[in-house]
């Protein structure tokens, strides 16, 4: 019934905002002292584990392989609800977003993304052109980025993944840093992006096998960038079938 649907999304919201609340003094410290970004990944996924079970969203994390805590990673989710932002706070491995400004205008938590995450105008060239550079200087730094590859929830049928963007393989391959595939396939039955209602169903996140990109040139974006796509591809394929 879609009066329980909306009673359900909005004790999630209510829970997401309190829950936020909780962890704002956390996010802070990091802000005021930036060699404490490792403190976002921390704050993030204790939110999530907290979030999601007493919101009725069960969920499950698969790793195909363990990660190496010292490395720096790309991490790309296909994205086809708004809620994929969450579930990647669910990350074991330190990270930090890439993303559409949109959010920045939430208040308080615009604040926060601003400063702790690295935003993007997708309008506008320079504001791309920055992202990439700004990207570049936070793997200097030893933190992993979370960089959604369709650009935005922009695909014209779920579960069909739109067209991947250059950028995330192209920084990964200047930094000579492995990509990890991440396949979320059924948070747009959860959260539909265009109903922005719950349904009940389990979440699930699986992070693939790192790809390592030693070696590759620039020449070898388009290769790396469709390797990407059909391991994702056909993951989400697997996973609806099952």
């Amino acid at each position: 019934m879609k009066i329980i649907r909306w009673a359900h999304t909005a004790y999630a919201m209510f829970l997401f905002t309190i829950l936020f609340l909780v962890a704002y003094p956390f996010f802070l410290i990091p802000i005021f002292f930036p060699k404490k970004f490792r403190l976002v990944g921390v704050v993030n996924r204790l939110w999530g584990r907290v979030l999601f079970p007493i919101a009725f969203v069960p969920y499950a994390i698969e790793h195909r392989e363990k990660l190496e805590r010292s490395k720096s990673y790309i991490f790309c989710p296909n994205h086809f609800s708004y809620l994929d932002i969450a579930t990647m706070g669910l990350n074991p491995h330190p990270t930090i977003f890439v993303g559409k400004n949109d959010m920045q205008k939430i208040p308080l938590f615009g604040f926060m993304y601003r400063k702790l995450h690295i935003i993007v105008d997708r309008t506008q060239l320079k504001s791309r052109v920055a992202t990439i550079k700004k990207s570049m200087e936070a793997i200097d730094e030893g933190k992993s980025l979370v960089i959604f590859p369709e650009g935005g929830i922009i695909t014209e049928k779920e579960p069909v993944l739109h067209r991947f963007k250059d950028g995330a393989f192209r920084v990964a391959i200047e930094k000579q840093i492995p990509v990890v595939p991440v396949t979320i396939p059924y948070n747009w039955i959860i959260l539909p992006a265009n109903e922005f209602l719950l349904h009940r169903h389990r979440m699930k996140i699986i992070f693939h096998e790192p790809i390592d990109t030693r070696g590759l040139t620039l020449d070898d974006v388009a290769s790396l960038r469709e390797k990407v796509f059909r391991i994702i591809d056909n993951e989400l394929k697997t996973q609806l079938k099952a």
